[in-house]
């Protein structure tokens, strides 16, 4: 890292309303004690889950610009983190960005914000999942949900499975190009879930309480705090970890009739005491 207060730059959409993407990883990561700079790549009034009628503002044509005023101030980044991004010509250009303005060594945390319960979200198409691949090939940490993994593999999706299954998963995901991989959402039970973490040939399962309440926005909320935490020089298990427990708290604190995001503004507190404790 070139400091010791590395700057991050999260490269995800600005949902307006709905407690997700640069909404959520802007706060968290800022609370984890980092720096974070943002490259939108779209304006939406809200997020796409549950809304009617949102507006979608797409910031494709922006992006090169920007890379290029970074380039003429000599701006790079001690990490990249992408999430939602709104097309194939987007990757393109992330890519290129996460090539171009990266210090040395810099970590690439790619969560492939595009699908879940086994179905693309709203807009994408094959061939976004195959420019998906191609981003996950340059990814120091992939962090997707099983329908995600499914996706990018080509494995077919299942909604009951086991540790086979999984591990089938991830070594589709290392076979793309991916360095490291942390799957969410993993339960073998009903009643618990966690995440797997597959680091330098290793596997380590963190396993914690299902709730039956869900959120929006609970896997960038995820992929945020893992971010901030590793980057504060956590191991990729302890990001993990943490990121998990924190995404548990946040429903928990959230009250049954807020359906649209996470209240994850109320337990920061903890998220920065886990990032600190050693």
């Amino acid at each position: 890292m070139s400091s010791e207060r590395p700057r991050i730059l999260t490269i995800q959409d600005i949902s307006c309303v709905g407690q997700c993407s640069l909404t959520v990883a802007l706060p968290v990561i800022s609370a984890c004690g980092v720096e974070a700079a943002v490259l939108p790549s779209a304006v939406l009034s809200t997020h796409t889950g549950g809304f009617k009628g949102f507006t979608f503002r797409d910031l494709t044509d922006d992006m090169p610009d920007i890379e290029k005023h970074w380039d003429k101030e000599g701006i790079y980044f001690d990490a990249f983190y992408t999430g939602y991004l709104g097309s194939v010509k987007q990757v393109d250009i992330v890519r290129q960005i996460l090539s171009s303005r990266r210090v040395a060594g810099a970590p690439k945390i790619i969560d492939p914000a595009m699908a879940d319960h086994g179905k693309l979200y709203v807009g994408f198409t094959d061939e976004f999942v195959e420019a998906m691949k191609a981003l996950a090939a340059d990814a120091d940490f992939i962090l997707p949900n099983v329908t995600e993994a499914a996706f990018l593999t080509g494995i077919e999706y299942k909604e009951t499975y086991d540790e086979a299954y999984v591990d089938s998963l991830a070594e589709g995901l290392l076979a793309l190009g991916a360095k490291n991989v942390v799957l969410t959402g993993i339960g073998y039970t009903p009643d618990t879930t966690g995440v797997v973490v597959y680091e330098d040939g290793k596997k380590r399962y963190y396993k914690h309480i299902r709730l039956e309440q869900s959120c929006h926005g609970t896997g960038d909320i995820y992929a945020s705090a893992f971010t901030g935490a590793y980057m504060r020089g956590r191991t990729a298990y302890d990001s993990a970890r943490i990121a998990a427990d924190y995404v548990v708290r946040c429903i928990e604190n959230t009250p049954p009739d807020h359906w649209y995001g996470a209240c994850f503004e109320g337990v920061l507190g903890e998220l920065i005491k886990a990032v600190e404790s050693r």
